[in-house]
């Protein structure tokens, strides 16, 4: 499922839905949340982002500051797209509803169909649209049965209200429970060079031809400033390829599946403009392998849920071998076979 060629952008694409989009994309909610920039700028890097070829925003109702502000980034997104220059015609804003703000700035979550739907007409208004592309159940409810909140997307669907349904931080099982309610076109989970245990959802989607969104592909808000330390293999491959451990990182994910999409964050252009250049990164096999094998050295991966192996290798996924248990092992050192890295 995986779109090689480059689209009209020049960035290679990979598919979502019916659409090519960027094989990057860009998740928006740092552009809204505290210690974010003022409007201008954040227009000024989604402009940037465009121009350079992004086809795909993530957005969603509750990335704001607190309860007051709800829409803030949906409505931030839809200004800086609708008074870019360009065509629009390729651009695909995702949103998600189901998480939500509470009055002193925390979470909660709200799997209600009813809330459900009145987060997805609320969104309608803030994106300025008919019609939203893409729209994500954002995370499951435990106090509301999954088919549920499944089932209001897919009523939402046939009233015309979203073109495609996404879901977010799933399990293998609930996304086979979605799947058996509507058509999914994408999975949204974390994928991190520190956070492993989302493979088995990738190989599912992978198997399947659903779309991967990979949320805090470089760490998030506390990891991504210091990925190349807490992940020594990652710098030492961007070292030897002159480029930023940020764009490793990002590649690795790209070669991890055909059907994954991370979506970094961003709050200034020079940022997802590096992130961008990973689109074009190839890694070697063995790169790959040295990626896989070594592990973050400071942040031990998270604890194994039953069942996953969060080290199963990308070329075990890309091979789509079933791989029970893993080795455990680590290499110590890289050796490439290309001259210049």
């Amino acid at each position: 499922m995986n779109q090689t060629d480059n689209g009209a952008s020049g960035i290679p694409t990979r598919k979502l839905g019916s659409f090519s989009v960027g094989a990057i994309g860009l998740g928006a909610m740092l552009l809204s949340r505290e210690g974010g920039p003022d409007e201008r700028s954040a227009i000024r890097t989604l402009h940037v982002a465009l121009d350079a070829g992004l086809t795909l925003i993530d957005t969603a109702d509750t990335y704001c500051t607190n309860c007051s502000d709800v829409g803030h980034n949906e409505r931030l997104v839809a200004k800086a797209v609708h008074s870019w220059s360009g065509s629009r015609d390729e651009i695909v804003i995702a949103t998600k509803g189901g998480h939500c703000r509470s009055a002193d700035g925390g979470w909660h979550l709200d799997g209600r169909p009813e809330h459900l739907r009145r987060a997805c007409e609320a969104s309608l208004i803030a994106l300025g649209v008919d019609v939203i592309t893409l729209y994500q159940h954002h995370r499951p409810d435990p106090k509301v049965p999954y088919e549920d909140s499944v089932g209001a997307l897919k009523d939402l669907q046939d009233e015309g209200k979203i073109r495609f349904v996404g879901i977010g931080n799933a399990s293998v099982t609930q996304i086979a429970q979605a799947m058996e309610i509507v058509g999914v076109t994408s999975v949204q989970n974390e994928f991190s060079p520190s956070f492993r245990t989302s493979l088995e959802e990738i190989e599912f989607c992978a198997t399947r031809g659903v779309a991967f969104l990979a949320w805090a592909p470089l760490g998030g808000m506390a990891g991504a400033g210091t990925l190349g330390s807490r992940h020594p293999a990652f710098e030492e491959v961007a070292r030897r390829r002159g480029v930023s451990a940020h764009q490793i990182c990002l590649a690795w994910e790209l070669a991890t599946a055909p059907t994954v999409i991370p979506i970094p964050g961003a709050r200034k252009p020079q940022t997802i403009l590096d992130s961008l250049r990973a689109a074009d990164l190839k890694l070697d096999p063995e790169e790959i392998a040295f990626l896989n094998a070594n592990g973050p050295a400071a942040s031990p991966l998270p604890a194994r849920s039953p069942g996953r192996n969060p080290e199963r290798s990308a070329a075990d996924l890309l091979s789509g071998r079933n791989v029970a248990g893993g080795s455990g092992r680590r290499t110590a050192g890289f050796r490439s076979s290309r001259a210049s890295s």
